[in-house]
């Protein structure tokens, strides 16, 4: 291992500014009432929404506040290692030591003998050292608390490095278009009224799956799709409620004929598109 004066300027500052972060939490935990305060459990809907906060950042492309997230959550990592470190169980060392070391070994085309030219051996390499490792299944290490679309994609991912997956994306479009011929069988679109709601809705999520698989084939990710629709619908509807104002309307009073009028200007508008 490098000696500290040995290793490049940058990465100098790189550990002192991550030694003086551990510095502060320590004196945090020892002095602030509301730091002493916490636990794992406490902080762990706010490092979920710390995360979600680091996303939108990623979408909006906003470096300045990519970095301010990214600061937030190493701090809940600091945080959760300072509390084990109270415990006896670990710290921070044996956090990073631990990563390094799995990093090491899921890249033996790397770090030993083995082969892996492309994406596809490299993944594939990495389902089959997990079940080395004792994981029961390709699948179980998708964690049952993921939302559903980004679990569907997991799980798709998954069993392609196992090598169960279709060969071509044609495959994979006529598979969608069969799953809405049966989710069409089990509900009437034009009564709007299902079948049977359990296989309605049974076959609506075969649909759903078999979308987020021709996703996968075209890269595209579905989540980050989606939630683009999402902001663009936001910043749509935030625009219709906006020009309602302006003329002195509120929606509420307004035919949809007429906030179609704002809509379709918001769909023109730069920003908006």
């Amino acid at each position: 291992m490098k000696q500290f004066q040995d290793l490049p300027t940058r990465r100098q500052e790189q550990l002192m500014a991550f030694d003086r972060l551990l510095t502060i939490m320590d004196e945090l935990r020892a002095q602030c009432p509301w730091d002493r305060k916490q636990t794992m459990d406490s902080l762990r809907h706010l490092t979920i929404e710390e995360t979600y906060e680091l996303s939108d950042a990623i979408l909006e492309k906003d470096t300045t506040e990519i970095r301010k997230e990214l600061g937030d959550i190493q701090l809940h990592l600091i945080f959760y290692a300072k509390i084990a470190s109270e415990t006896g169980d670990f710290d921070m060392a044996d956090v990073l030591n631990s990563i390094c070391d799995k990093l090491i070994s899921r890249h033996p085309h790397i770090y030993g003998d083995a082969v892996a030219e492309t994406e596809e051996q490299v993944k594939a390499n990495w389902e089959q050292l997990k079940l080395k490792e004792g994981n029961k299944s390709v699948l179980g290490g998708v964690p049952g608390s993921l939302p559903a679309l980004v679990k569907a994609m997991r799980i798709q991912e998954k069993a392609r490095g196992a090598g169960f997956d279709w060969e071509e994306k044609q495959q994979v479009w006529a598979k969608v278009e069969e799953e809405m011929q049966e989710f069409k069988a089990e509900f009437n679109a034009e009564t709007n009224n299902a079948l049977d709601p359990d296989r309605a809705e049974g076959e609506f999520g075969d649909l759903l799956f078999s979308l987020v698989n021709y996703a996968r084939f075209i890269d595209i990710n579905p989540e980050t799709a989606l939630e683009r629709t999402n902001k663009k619908f936001i910043k749509r509807f935030t625009y219709l409620e906006q020009q309602a104002r302006a003329h002195g309307k509120s929606l509420s009073e307004m035919t949809l004929a007429e906030m179609d009028i704002y809509w379709n200007e918001a769909k023109k508008t730069p920003g908006l598109s």
